[in-house]
């Protein structure tokens, strides 16, 4: 487009003195470097839970009274998918962060404790499991520990929010990777429409749902449930995000009653990860073979070498540790 306000100040600098052309001169470029400094200022990305360079993890019903800080290094992005308000930041301490409705999904840091024991704790609990389903996951952590069984022949992920995969596969290339292998199937849409065409289908389900609150509550209520065991395989194995026993008891003890109602064999077990609320998150682990025993592994395949270099957390020790309880616990969720 042709600017007759810069044609102007063209003719007006040529025939002007030259000590006032250099003071005019000087002072657009001073100008234009401020612009600058305020566009760049103005580009970068900010989130309303980053204040100060602090992301705060803020919940007056899941957890009052209590918040998990991080510092931010750099906000990466920031975006309102069809479902959910999605964050993408590297912390100082702990990586890169996913953070979706303003609750920490994973970290880079310490997301492996949350996906191998969820993921280890269902499929060596089944004696040969084949084909396995995600239920939520979207960053691709679970998939990633299931695919470290050389039985599976299936890997399904169904996950309702697409934006979450091609975020994580830019942002989280170590968990993401699980999509380029060939066993991976995916699905875009609502879990509870999935289990309910696929029936007798899978060996194991996982399901990495985030806390029980808006469309996540119906994924910790017995419909649900009772969906999973349909489209489980005979001997078939489930795993559920399963909450904090210091913050959400009333919400575990409820979860495993309904699972015993539809399960003959239920069990709550736990892990230790710093960027969860309290610093740890259990799993139900539910069986449809009633003579199964989940608090310790039915099959291990992997060699000592193997679990070294593949694993960070999961053990055969720790597949039955992830059982015992505290005192307190063990009298509410396992006296009957």
């Amino acid at each position: 487009m042709f600017c007759y306000a810069s044609l102007f100040i063209s003719l007006f600098l040529f025939h002007s003195p030259s000590s006032f052309r250099q003071e005019l001169s000087f002072s657009h470029q001073h100008h234009f470097k401020n612009f600058q400094q305020q566009s760049h200022t103005m580009s970068e990305l900010s989130h309303p839970s980053i204040k100060d360079g602090w992301f705060a993890e803020v919940s007056d019903t899941m957890w009052p009274g209590q918040a998990m800080s991080l510092k931010v290094e750099k906000v990466l992005h920031v975006e309102k998918s069809k479902y959910q308000d999605v964050l993408v930041f590297k912390s100082t301490n702990y990586g890169n962060v996913l953070v979706l409705d303003n609750c920490i999904q994973v970290t880079e840091r310490d997301e492996f404790s949350y996906q191998e024991m969820i993921t280890h704790l269902a499929l060596n609990s089944h004696p040969n499991p084949k084909k396995a389903l995600v239920i939520g996951g979207g960053d691709g952590g679970v998939l990633r520990e299931i695919l470290k069984h050389s039985s599976i022949e299936e890997a399904w992920l169904c996950d309702i929010d697409e934006t979450v995969i091609e975020v994580s596969k830019k942002y989280l290339p170590e968990m993401s990777k699980s999509y380029q292998d060939p066993r991976t199937k995916v699905h875009i849409g609502d879990g509870f429409k999935f289990l309910e065409e696929y029936k007798n289908q899978f060996d194991v389900i996982i399901t990495d749902s985030s806390d029980p609150e808006g469309p996540a509550e119906s994924l910790f209520q017995k419909p649900y449930f009772e969906l999973l065991n349909g489209a489980l395989t005979e001997k078939g194995v489930i795993t559920t995000q399963a909450e904090n026993i210091w913050l959400h008891m009333d919400i575990i003890s409820k979860l495993k009653k309904d699972c015993k109602d539809i399960f003959p064999v239920a069990e709550y077990g736990y892990t230790m990860i710093p960027t969860y609320p309290s610093g740890s998150i259990g799993f139900m682990v539910c069986s449809k073979d009633k003579n199964a025993v989940v608090t310790k592994p039915a099959r291990f395949e992997w060699s000592d070498d193997f679990v070294k270099k593949n694993l960070k957390y999961y053990n055969k020790k720790i597949h039955e540790a992830a059982f015992v309880l505290p005192t307190w616990a063990d009298n509410v969720l396992n006296q009957d």
